[in-house]
């Protein structure tokens, strides 16, 4: 059976350091893999994130800001052996992660902390991926985490980045407006506006791109690849 490891500082609490909760609201989170699931294809999107790491069995994988534990999961049943902790500030959605990776019958280390403030060491990663974080994130919490992620990852690692992105067409803008009143216009703005990759490469990220991209119910995915040289 996982265990949820609390690596908050002492002084940290919901209290004293907000988060925006999945879907917004902490009332909303058991439903968080069924809005979820009205995008549609949502395995083909983390088989894509996963595909792109290229990922092995001898990597150390951090899932930052893991949800409710789908892409842990998704990894775990890929690469079986491969050791993969997964973190998220809500120990609310962790709890449900717990309860996912149980019922799968894999393995997963799961912490509870702030991505603004990760709980390891420098160069302790192989990879880094993420699923879903930075819309979540005002502009000053994006800088924070992107330098947290290039402080932990080792040399020549690499951080994939699955969230959304520039919409595609008008429709896909028009659609993204629903993930905007419920997140926050000021969080998810950097996100449609492009500005993703610039701040990877302020972060000292080297060979930033955006691999490629999907178009949802909810507008624009995108997924972002980076290295730490």
């Amino acid at each position: 059976m996982s265990k949820i490891k609390q690596k908050f500082p002492e002084s940290a609490s919901r209290n004293n350091k907000k988060y925006v909760p999945a879907l917004g609201y902490h009332w909303l989170t058991p439903y968080y893999d069924w809005v979820v699931g009205l995008a549609g294809r949502g395995d083909v999107f983390m088989d894509a994130l996963i595909l792109q790491a290229h990922l092995d069995s001898h990597q150390q994988v951090l899932d930052l800001a893991c949800g409710t534990g789908s892409l842990s999961i998704r990894i775990k049943q890929t690469f079986p052996v491969i050791n993969i902790t997964a973190l998220d500030c809500d120990p609310e959605i962790l709890q449900q992660a717990e309860q996912k990776v149980d019922r799968a019958g894999v393995i997963v280390k799961f912490d509870q902390a702030f991505a603004q403030n990760l709980p390891y060491s420098d160069e302790s990663f192989d990879r880094v991926v993420s699923s879903l974080l930075f819309h979540h994130l005002t502009w000053a919490h994006k800088k924070k985490v992107a330098r947290e992620v290039f402080r932990v990852l080792k040399p020549q690692g690499e951080l994939h980045v699955l969230d959304w992105g520039r919409a595609s067409n008008w429709l896909m803008r028009g659609l993204f407006l629903p993930v905007q009143m419920v997140d926050g216009f000021k969080n998810t703005q950097e996100n449609v506006s492009g500005r993703l990759i610039g701040l990877f490469e302020q972060a000292g990220f080297n060979q930033v791109s955006q691999q490629q991209s999907f178009n949802t119910i909810f507008g624009t995915l995108a997924l972002y690849r980076m290295i730490k040289v």
